[in-house]
């Protein structure tokens, strides 16, 4: 899936691009159906709220799933990327976020790239993130909201937040959220499963809690050039992987296979 002129233009002047059904009912239909069976696991890779039961976030799933094994190299996914980075990419991070009804927590502000930078030592911005709804996003069910613009700012400073939520973040403070949306605005970008979202590893971004009976699932898959590979290897190899291989995109009917194969 390649990206126009003004596309690109568009992202580079906000840092993200919401492109609405990107992927038919059957697709997403295959990776709906997988997620119970993931959340189920107790893994060290399925990360739980604080009450120990929810889902988070499930990480790697596309080392040890086949669905999503193939959305990680699903040419949708990955040749936004590469036009956006202008060369091939690797998977940094995969992960599925959830954010179950009544019980999905906050994600604090913050831009991935700075945890990618102090974690990781990853050496430029040249990464982002690729995502695709699984649940319909509404107002109502925490939503990701951005910052349009932030990118521009380069890596902030940011403290390390291990008490707010489960999951440790190197979070925005206040004062520098307050900044940032009195020039950029707030956006929420929602829609029908299926859609896609591609935005800037420092673009400032949060989500609320889900308060709602919806819940909503997220897929993230964050790519990375390949020439800008992680130098320090601290965190878990599910977190941060080591394997730097150029993805090489799969046919564009690789999830609906999955369901003729399963017909047969």
């Amino acid at each position: 899936m390649k990206l126009n002129q003004q596309q690109i233009a568009d992202f580079e002047e906000r840092g993200y691009l919401f492109l609405p059904d990107v992927f038919d009912p059957t697709e997403v239909a295959v990776m709906r159906a997988e997620v119970p069976g993931i959340f189920a696991q107790e893994r060290d890779e399925v990360w739980r709220e604080k009450d120990g039961k929810a889902v988070r976030t499930a990480f790697a799933a596309h080392t040890y799933n086949e669905a999503f094994r193939r959305l990680a190299a699903h040419p949708r996914m990955v040749e936004p990327v590469m036009s956006l980075v202008d060369g091939p990419v690797y998977v940094h991070q995969f992960k599925i976020n959830g954010k179950e009804a009544f019980d999905g927590d906050v994600w604090q502000w913050h831009q991935d790239y700075g945890t990618w930078a102090r974690d990781d030592l990853m050496p430029e911005a040249r990464a982002m993130n690729i995502a695709v709804f699984l649940d319909d996003v509404s107002e109502f069910n925490g939503p990701l909201m951005f910052i349009p613009g932030s990118h521009k700012g380069g890596t902030l400073e940011a403290g390390h937040d291990l008490a707010t939520t489960s999951y440790p973040l190197w979070t925005l403070d206040k004062a520098t959220i307050t900044r940032l949306a009195e020039t950029g605005g707030i956006v929420a970008p929602k829609g029908p499963a299926g859609s896609l979202l591609v935005f800037h590893s420092n673009l400032v971004h949060a989500s609320p809690p889900n308060i709602s009976p919806w819940g909503r699932t997220i897929v993230y898959v964050s790519l990375c050039h390949v020439d800008n590979h992680i130098r320090q290897f601290k965190r878990p190899e599910w977190i941060a992987h080591r394997d730097f291989t150029p993805i090489e995109p799969l046919p564009d009917d690789c999830l609906r296979e999955l369901v003729a194969r399963a017909a047969e």
